[in-house]
């Protein structure tokens, strides 16, 4: 049987292809309600619809926030599978957004709802947080390995409150943050294009301060309504732009719901990052 491609070389692929720009699926109340649409199942559904016909087929990579289904119950997860099928049947690569991280049977469990080509849930890489120890994440990495699926780890991420865990140093001198991007270097060593194991580092930050050069994508939300633009990219990322994945949610999102104002907003945020990236 042949192994699936990776997944860092589908991203890379997809962002030489089309930019590396992503763009979050965010149903936020207060978006449905700019829209015109009730905080509701029908509000999420046509919400998610529209931000897939709008952009699936353009952008390289949509991200569905979780959190923003599962307030419906099982009838918000039935949308979000609804949204994750059609997306990537649209030619988007889909990064789940739920930032799970847990121990042994559950970490796995958690890896297969997302990970696992058989789950109404699968997607092309999920979020995921260390903060519970980065080898127990292995389940996910492991399964992400397999079926040529990717994950993204928090490392630096874009809320001030990170930093009292994030730069925390250990007894070795070395932070939190440092760590974990250690380890996923260490994951991604040999792959080419591009590693499948990628990090979280936030555009708002005024400066990394540790070593991105991780052989992966860097996932840095924050474009937008959190106050960062695509001029602070080359000032956080320096050296590593080329692998970096700049996220937008609201900038984007809210110039819905007529779809060519959408993909406006979508192509002008896009040669933004292009100007100041050279993707």
């Amino acid at each position: 049987m042949t192994a699936p491609e990776p997944f860092g070389a589908r991203l890379r692929r997809a962002m030489d292809a089309r930019g590396p720009l992503c763009v979050g699926v965010d149903p936020h109340p207060a978006l449905l309600a700019a829209w015109g649409l009730g905080d509701d199942i029908g509000g999420l559904e046509r919400f998610c619809a529209t931000a897939v016909d709008a952009l699936a087929d353009r952008v390289a990579v949509l991200k569905p926030q979780s959190a923003f289904f599962e307030r419906f119950g099982s009838r918000g997860i039935a949308v979000l599978e609804r949204t994750v099928a059609e997306a990537r049947a649209a030619g988007a690569l889909v990064i789940m957004d739920a930032k799970r991280g847990d121990i042994g049977s559950t970490m796995a469990a958690y890896a297969g709802a997302f990970l696992d080509k058989g789950s109404p849930l699968f997607s092309d890489a999920v979020t995921l947080s260390p903060y519970l120890g980065y080898g127990a994440l292995r389940p996910a990495l492991d399964l992400a390995a397999a079926g040529g699926c990717g994950a993204f780890v928090l490392a630096l991420t874009s809320n001030p409150e990170g930093a009292e865990v994030q730069r925390a140093t250990s007894a070795g001198g070395v932070s939190v943050a440092q760590g974990v991007l250690d380890r996923l270097a260490a994951d991604n060593a040999g792959a080419t294009p591009l590693g499948s194991f990628g990090a979280v580092v936030g555009a708002t930050l005024r400066e990394a301060g540790a070593d991105l050069a991780i052989n992966g994508p860097l996932l840095a939300p924050g474009l937008g309504a959190q106050g960062a633009t695509a001029a602070d990219l080359p000032r956080v990322f320096g050296g590593v732009l080329r692998n970096v994945v700049p996220s937008t949610s609201r900038g984007v999102l809210r110039h819905g719901p007529d779809v060519a104002a959408l993909r406006a907003a979508a192509e002008r945020e896009a040669a933004e990052v292009a100007r100041f990236t050279g993707a």
